[in-house]
């Protein structure tokens, strides 16, 4: 069913030892907004959707924000793997390593572990879709945010291929909400 390749969907460059940076970017690993609320937002949506194309589309964004989960687990490990305890010690990402160690862990900036309450799916295509429309543009907020408070030209190398990446989701969605509503507005003949 899947091939595997041993790569990133991106490179993922990191030039510095920042756990401070990592605290900051673990938000798109276990946040509201982040990659694995998405992905399983749109694994489950797509089963009440009226139409392949729309299904097939969840599908693909759904299994695509997995791997944008895995690019930012891989930053956030490459930030903290050689971090010293003395470097880690009174950064945000202080507490994470009292529970996790440098192993990244799904929970927004502030330290609030990841819900399944973050997700929505109405069965409604139409606010299924509206709302994953609003999903990708507060990512891709997020990841303004990230990237200027980043000082790393390898990170935000990454994290404005992601931005850019929620960017063609939010157009993407919009493409299937049109043809979901054309779908659902044309006459039925039995």
């Amino acid at each position: 069913m899947w091939i595997y390749e041993k790569k990133l969907e991106y490179p993922v460059r990191v030039n510095t030892t920042n756990p401070t940076l990592a605290a900051m970017i673990i938000e798109q690993f276990g946040g509201a907004d982040g990659e694995l609320s998405a992905g399983v937002r749109y694994l489950t949506q797509r089963w009440t959707m009226p139409t392949g194309k729309a299904k097939a589309l969840l599908t693909d964004i759904g299994t695509e924000e997995l791997a944008h989960w895995e690019m930012i687990g891989t930053i956030v490990y490459k930030l903290t793997k050689d971090a010293t305890i003395e470097q880690i010690k009174g950064t945000p990402f202080e507490a994470h390593y009292a529970n996790h160690g440098k192993s990244p862990y799904p929970h927004n900036a502030a330290g609030a572990p990841w819900t399944i309450t973050y997700l929505n799916s109405k069965g409604d295509p139409v606010a299924d879709l509206t709302e994953d429309m609003a999903a990708e543009q507060k990512a891709r907020a997020t990841y303004e945010h990230l990237i200027r408070i980043s000082d790393d030209p390898g990170v935000i190398d990454t994290l404005r291929f992601l931005r850019e990446r929620e960017v063609v989701h939010f157009q993407r969605f919009g493409e299937a909400l049109c043809i979901v509503q054309e779908h659902m507005c044309r006459k039925k003949f039995y």
